[in-house]
């Protein structure tokens, strides 16, 4: 490895910096931890991997992309997980004398040494990008295999081969605790890393599985073989952050966590249930104070963008957001608020929880234990001089009758059910006991929607859809020969999984004067569909297929997140 005086001709050698960026590179005040490369990176004078290609070749070193290959057992087994984590390097091959080790900072004089130290053989190194290393440990490791090793190593834990014991293990020493604290802050930060929304502990028999859901899907996280004897240790943790009570295991407990991670406020709403096998736990990751997508952002077909612009304009009425949990609708109201959000207007939210901060506006958190619900909190709004009213949910007949009367005295009401396509809204709203002519009356508009995941840009190809997806769609071959359409691979940028990101897919149903005279009738809601679909309205699939054939999503995630009967 260079010494600090060979640096400088090294650095100009990779040819990656503009005159005087090396200088400055080597002067700058770095962040404790952070090598030269991920300065660089930091300060914008070089992309990640062109840098560490270059530098490998100055150095006389491979660069090797490490998710691309499959690194036996034995291998990984010559390097420690504690060693692993604490130099951010990967082992790549053993040839019988030296161990190939990956790195993102080759700059670092004592790495080599620290390793031939850590696994007692000689080492070699390669280059390779940071986050890469970190996947391709988490997979071969598992998340927080280092801190279990540790703890293994001092003794701290018995291994017990009567897996089913593993609820009796009780929290009994320091050790153990801050080691308990750094897994499961590992496991938190590594699903905001991959851009979870959601982290499921599940107690299996003899293994504490633990899923991510990305992208709206879950995904099994790697984890050391013996983290089910620390299941109870964990669960109890995880309780104690939320405020539970860590003696009650029989019932089901909700609480929330917050915490500061990769630089982020994160919010985490707790679940936990008890189960066979032990209590499982959900914990949903909202990001404080993140970035609101804008209305141009969510992706609506000029006709529906046309309609959403108008109805947010108005004066007064209720616009409602449909769709299942998890399809996006909190993001969707957020984006109308941001379009209203105009020094003339006063807007007021109810909200369970407040998701995201927005400024100028008086966001109201609901504290159910107290008895601050919708509806109590709506019946505050009406002596506040509103302009804008915002509902995080109607639930119940008290909600739905003050929002309709917000609406029906000069306000304008946002809010979101739960009903599965657009026309389904005015049944709920009269199943709750409304009566059929103030929802007629009060309601504007209906929005339904669904996320589906988007192609990554990266790798998708195009192609025609497979017999097996024609036959699903309930439309013939002659329907997608017409048009474009692309498929999903798989790469190392989107996982393997061939999609990156989600978006939306809406169905807007505007009441029109046909509309509202089937609503007070009391019609069916596929009367009302129908007749909204003669009047110009795309339903869920048509809008599927129009972001198809531009090549955002697959043939698959449409026919996956939407009915037949949305055709």
């Amino acid at each position: 490895m260079p010494s600090d005086s060979l640096l400088l001709p090294l650095l100009e050698q990779t040819g990656v910096f503009a005159p005087g960026q090396a200088e400055r590179l080597l002067s700058a005040e770095r962040n404790p931890g952070e090598g030269l490369v991920a300065a660089a990176v930091r300060l914008g004078f070089a992309g990640e991997e062109e840098f560490l290609r270059a530098a490998a070749n100055a150095l006389g070193m491979e660069y090797v992309d490490v998710s691309e290959r499959d690194l036996p057992r034995e291998t990984a087994e010559k390097l420690p997980a504690r060693a692993v984590t604490q130099y951010r390097v990967v082992p790549v091959s053993w040839d019988g004398d030296t161990l190939l080790v990956a790195t993102s900072e080759p700059f670092d004089p004592l790495l080599a040494d620290a390793l031939r130290l850590s696994s007692g053989c000689d080492v070699a190194l390669c280059a390779c990008t940071r986050e890469k290393i970190i996947r391709q440990s988490n997979k071969v490791y598992g998340v927080g295999a280092d801190t279990l090793a540790r703890m293994a190593e001092s003794g701290v834990y018995e291994v017990d081969a009567d897996a089913n014991q593993a609820n009796k293990f009780e929290l009994d020493g320091g050790d153990q605790d801050a080691s308990i604290v750094r897994f499961v802050n590992q496991v938190i930060a590594e699903a905001d890393r991959q851009g979870a929304t959601d982290i499921h502990f599940e107690p299996m028999e003899g293994a504490l599985r633990i899923r991510y859901r990305v992208d709206g899907m879950l995904g099994e996280v790697d984890v050391p073989p013996q983290l089910h004897r620390l299941q109870a240790a964990v669960i109890s943790r995880i309780k104690v952050m939320a405020g539970l009570d860590i003696a009650e295991k029989r019932l089901p407990m909700d609480g929330r966590i917050g915490i500061r991670v990769n630089g982020k406020e994160i919010d985490i709403r707790v679940a936990t249930c008890p189960s066979v096998y032990g209590e499982t736990v959900s914990l949903r990751l909202l990001q404080k104070g993140g970035q609101v997508i804008r209305l141009e952002q969510l992706g609506f077909e000029p006709r529906d963008d046309r309609e959403i612009r108008r109805t947010i304009a108005r004066p007064n009425g209720i616009l409602l957001v449909t769709g299942p949990t998890g399809s996006g609708k909190s993001t969707s109201l957020y984006a109308f608020l941001d379009k209203v959000n105009t020094i003339d207007k006063r807007i007021l939210t109810a909200e369970d929880p407040v998701e995201y901060e927005m400024k100028g506006i008086m966001q109201v958190p609901m504290k159910s234990e107290i008895g601050l619900t919708f509806a109590r909190a709506l019946r505050s709004f009406l002596r506040l001089d509103p302009d804008v009213i915002m509902v995080g949910e109607i639930r119940d007949r008290e909600t739905a009758e003050i929002a309709i009367n917000a609406s029906l005295t000069g306000h304008l009401v946002f809010s979101t059910l739960h009903t599965n396509d657009s026309a389904g809204a005015f049944a709920r709203l009269v199943d709750m006991g409304v009566e059929p002519f103030l929802v007629a009356s009060s309601v504007a508009a209906v929005l339904a929607q669904r996320l589906v995941r988007r192609l990554c840009p990266a790798c998708k190809t195009e192609g025609a859809p497979d017999d097996r997806l024609v036959a699903a769609s309930g439309l013939g071959r002659e329907f997608f020969a017409a048009h474009r359409t692309w498929n999903p691979v798989g790469c190392q940028k989107c996982n393997k999984t061939g999609y990156k990101g989600r978006g939306g897919i809406f169905e807007m149903l505007v009441v029109d004067e046909a509309i509202r005279a089937l609503v007070t009738a009391h019609r069916p809601s596929a009367e009302i569909r129908a007749k909204a679909v003669e009047h110009g309205m795309s339903r869920l699939r048509d809008d599927g297929w129009a972001k198809v054939f531009k090549g955002f999503t697959s043939v698959e995630e449409v026919i996956r997140v939407t009915e037949e009967s949305d055709d």
